[in-house]
């Protein structure tokens, strides 16, 4: 048994976290953020860290001191723990998450070599969904070995073809960057800092928790404290990886407009990057990059989701979940990129303020004395406005409730959860307050 790990290990579980947030999203965000904040790339970049990086970091580090999500959301009520917890993992799981990792992947890293027709056909992404959940699925059964294959090997890959990459843009600039558009011309700090809620990389973290405990007890140590130093560090190394490599990306974009002109999203910016920059083999080094990005998540994702469904049902095993969630992801996948995106970004939108609130109070609880009164108060609120932020992303008209609601603060935003929230809870608080001071008149 071991009380601390070496420095080498700790940077191992570091990169592995590291990788297993960075996924094709992650990629695809930053350059595109870059493109439209134009000269105010920095301004904008800065919110962008604090919601894409800060709240991620600040979720590992809240279930390190915690446990697991479901001990966290059983503060609110042991029902409501087992059910949100199921729908996260279900959503950021088998629902969504992983079969993405397919698409986007296929998408980005293998249709530009397909001929015409062979990219319309849907035999070539059943065959590469194949081939990459059996990949998942073997890399995934042993997850006391994830540290190993993803720290030391795929990250380390990862990281060498973006930094091809970025340090080529860096000695052949692109261009200038151009003058900011929409929302960034006024707002560029806070329009980077809604952009980095949407990378829903928090509760990516809250699932990815129990991967690196797992994986810090698989290397000798099993002290509570002891785990929650490590996993403070190894958020960290994730943390410092994710915020140069974003700022590198939103660079790129940034000086991109000036070769390529405006492209529709951040897949389209890197592509046009690397093939300006290095021909025909940039398709390729981003081929790889992606599907590297894409493959470490996926792992993680189906290794996280089986940990917890195979404590939640134990007469299931570990390996067999992991089956199951991989045959499930690769079905799924086939659906196609859009048609997972209509269906869970409404939900994501829905369950993303309640994951933040949990987290935040989870680091007050001790001085609310764990009252369920704080969480409930501050979570009904939130419940509410975020079941209309997913109405309203899905489609459906309820143009009444959102007009009732838009004197809130940041409503139109899509964060006017926020300030309802913090009142929730200071009013949880006294009410739990003036209870027990009259259960100690009584008494």
């Amino acid at each position: 048994m071991n009380s601390k790990l070496s420095s080498k290990q700790i940077m191992a579980v570091g990169l592995m976290l590291f990788a297993l947030f960075f996924g094709a999203g992650n990629m695809i965000f930053p350059p595109f953020l870059g493109q439209d904040a134009g000269t105010h790339v920095w301004t904008a970049i800065i919110g962008f860290l604090i919601t894409g990086v800060g709240l991620p970091l600040l979720a590992i580090i809240a279930i390190a001191r915690v446990g697991d999500v479901q001990t966290m959301a059983s503060r609110v009520h042991p029902v409501y723990g087992v059910i949100f917890t199921v729908v996260m993992y279900l959503v950021i799981g088998p629902l969504f998450a992983i079969p993405r990792t397919a698409t986007v992947s296929f998408e980005i890293g293998v249709i530009p070599f397909l001929s015409e027709s062979a990219a319309s056909s849907r035999l070539p992404l059943a065959l590469f969904s194949i081939v990459f959940f059996i990949i998942t699925a073997w890399l995934a059964m042993n997850p006391t070995k994830l540290v190993d294959t993803i720290g030391k090997i795929l990250t380390p890959a990862l990281l060498i073809i973006l930094g091809i990459i970025v340090v080529k843009s860096f000695i052949t600039p692109l261009g200038d960057a151009q003058a900011p558009t929409g929302a960034y011309v006024d707002g560029a700090f806070f329009k980077g800092f809604v952009e980095g809620y949407l990378t829903m990389d928090t509760i990516a973290a809250l699932v990815f928790g129990i991967i690196v405990i797992s994986s810090i007890k698989g290397l000798g140590v099993i002290e509570k404290k002891s785990i929650t130093k490590i996993c403070v560090q190894a958020g960290l190394i994730a943390a410092a990886g994710l915020a140069i490599v974003y700022l590198a990306l939103a660079y790129i974009g940034s000086t991109a407009p000036a070769a390529l002109g405006l492209k529709e999203n951040g897949g389209a910016i890197l592509s046009g990057a690397a093939n300006y920059l290095f021909g025909s083999f940039g398709s390729v080094i981003l081929a790889l990059a992606i599907i590297f990005a894409c493959l470490t998540t996926s792992i993680g994702l189906v290794s996280a989701c089986a940990t917890y469904f195979n404590k939640l049902l134990p007469r299931y095993s570990y390996k067999t979940i992991v089956l199951i969630f991989s045959i499930f992801s690769m079905v799924i996948a086939n659906i196609g990129l859009t048609q997972l995106i209509n269906f869970s970004v409404p939900v994501l939108v829905i369950i993303y303020p309640l994951a933040i609130v949990l987290i935040v109070l989870s680091f007050f609880d001790h001085a609310f004395k764990g009252s369920s009164l704080v969480y409930i108060c501050a979570l009904i609120p939130t419940g509410i406005i975020s079941l209309v932020d997913g109405f309203n992303t899905a489609g459906i008209n309820v143009s009444a409730i959102t007009d009732a609601l838009s004197f809130l603060p940041l409503f139109a935003q899509g964060i006017g959860w926020i300030v309802p929230a913090i009142i929730g809870a200071l009013i949880g608080y006294f009410i739990s307050m003036a209870v027990g001071k009259t259960e100690e008149t009584t008494a």
